[in-house]
């Protein structure tokens, strides 16, 4: 008789154990920051050039990461490989640029050639490691200490902890960088004007419709005129306006549904507008533009300037983007 096959032993246990043993590193990490951590956000803001990021291994993939975030956050920089710098790669560092560099022992052999380059021409060092008495934590000019805690990998030897924290201080580095330059949605919309990130942060001067495509009528405009722009227009509404060219109101088509009499079409618009419709400056981002439009159940806003209108956009116009 062949014997049942043994029940699978969960895993679970071990991976809560590893997202446990990493979330109090981060947390040990977050204690343990002191006065280095302004020294560094200060000495990176006053770069003259870019910050390099190296580390090898681990430690590089990482590096990687916070290069790209440094520099999609206001903070112009790179990531140098290692192997790659001592093959002519070092030309990419000036005088001007300052070096974070990655390695959670501190004695990474192919972190010694830009050490030795750094050393050389004036380049200051910002050390990220575990050993601040390592290579790297005596060749930095400035050393963030990780602490000393065990990686959660059940040997003790793939970096999970070490890299984990890296990550983490990395990200601290260049929201803290962010802060300090005084870094706007804007300036984030400019770096990644690609993807639902930048979707959310266009403004409505960017989608919206404008000059002859704005469906505007005056208060005195006949419902059946007031039609025929409706119609030619394709909002599916015409903005009202004062003799000022303030607008006033809207009408759309389904007040027309709700509104259908016999003497309707003889009436001024002015009589069975909305009042005080929605309006919204060109500025707004397109993200909050979607959730007026939710919270309200409306299709369409008018984009207004000194409470002239110089702008439609519509539910059509967030589907496009990808936005809604």
């Amino acid at each position: 008789m062949t014997a049942a096959p043994r029940p699978a032993l969960s895993t679970l246990p071990e991976g809560r154990r590893v997202i446990r043993a990493e979330a109090e590193a981060l947390l040990a990490l977050a204690d343990g920051l002191g006065d280095s951590f302004d020294q560094a956000v200060e000495r990176l803001l006053a770069a003259r050039g870019r910050i390099a990021v190296t580390g090898m291994g681990k430690s590089g993939l990482v590096g990687r990461k916070i290069a790209a975030t440094l520099a999609s956050t206001g903070s112009p920089a790179f990531f140098l490989h290692p192997a790659e710098a001592s093959h002519g790669d070092l030309g990419m560092l000036t005088e001007a640029d300052i070096l974070i560099a990655l390695s959670a022992s501190g004695e990474s052999a192919e972190l010694a050639a830009i050490l030795s380059y750094c050393l050389r021409f004036g380049v200051p060092v910002i050390a990220v490691t575990r050993a601040a008495d390592s290579m790297l934590g005596r060749a930095g000019s400035l050393c963030l200490t990780l602490p000393a805690l065990p990686e959660a990998c059940p040997l003790n030897l793939a970096p999970t902890t070490s890299t984990t924290m890296q990550l983490a201080l990395g990200d601290a580095l260049a929201v803290a960088l962010m802060r300090r330059r005084g870094f706007t949605p804007e300036r984030f919309h400019d770096f990644h004007p690609g993807g639902r990130l930048g979707h959310q942060l266009l403004q409505l001067r960017d989608v919206m419709h404008g000059g002859d495509d704005l469906p505007i009528i005056g208060e005195d405009t006949l419902i059946r005129d007031a039609i025929v722009v409706m119609t030619a227009k394709r909002f599916g509404c015409v903005g009202v306006v004062d003799a000022t060219g303030a607008l006033t109101g809207i009408f759309t088509d389904g007040d027309l549904r709700r509104c259908l009499d016999p003497t309707l079409l003889d009436r001024p618009v002015g009589a069975v507008m909305i009042r005080n419709p929605k309006q919204v400056g060109p500025d707004m981002f397109l993200a909050d533009a979607a959730r007026i439009m939710a919270n309200h159940a409306i299709p369409s806003l008018f984009v207004t300037e000194a409470a002239r209108p110089v702008g439609i956009v519509h539910l059509h116009d967030l589907l496009k983007t990808g936005l809604v």
